[in-house]
């Protein structure tokens, strides 16, 4: 069972999962979705909550409904959702994170070097120049 937050609705949590979902290879592209009432009875929430998110997710152009076969991810939705994540960070995020490096007087070069090595952000032995050892 999920923990859902309070900040925004259920079913744009929910959508946001599967856009998650698509960009991680979880949902590819010609396969279905888990049915409405799958998705309603493992996460206990209503059944209508999880339409209102595959129904954003077909107005978005990401999925669409086969007539008594469910829901399936559209060719293109991964590029579509990698344009869509990049026009967001990059017009939501970005700034935030600009603001946060000049606030903390952080080494740009420093930051693109940790970038680039080997294994990058998600290698748990990456260190931050500056933490406590």
């Amino acid at each position: 069972m999920s923990d859902w937050n309070e900040e925004q609705p259920i079913y744009r949590q929910l959508r946001d999962r599967v856009v998650e979902g698509i960009l991680q290879g979880s949902f590819p592209e010609g396969e279905p979705l888990p049915s409405v009432r799958q998705v309603a009875a493992e996460e206990r929430i209503n059944p209508i909550t999880v339409s209102k998110a595959y129904q954003l997710l077909v107005d978005e152009g990401l999925l669409e409904k086969r007539r008594g076969l469910g829901m399936f991810v559209v060719n293109g939705a991964l590029e579509s959702a990698r344009r869509a994540g990049r026009e967001h960070f990059l017009s939501q995020e970005w700034p935030q994170v600009i603001k946060k490096i000049r606030q903390l007087d952080l080494n740009v070069e420093t930051l693109l070097k940790q970038l680039a090595a080997p294994g990058g952000e998600d290698d748990p032995s990456a260190t931050t120049p500056g933490a406590s050892e």
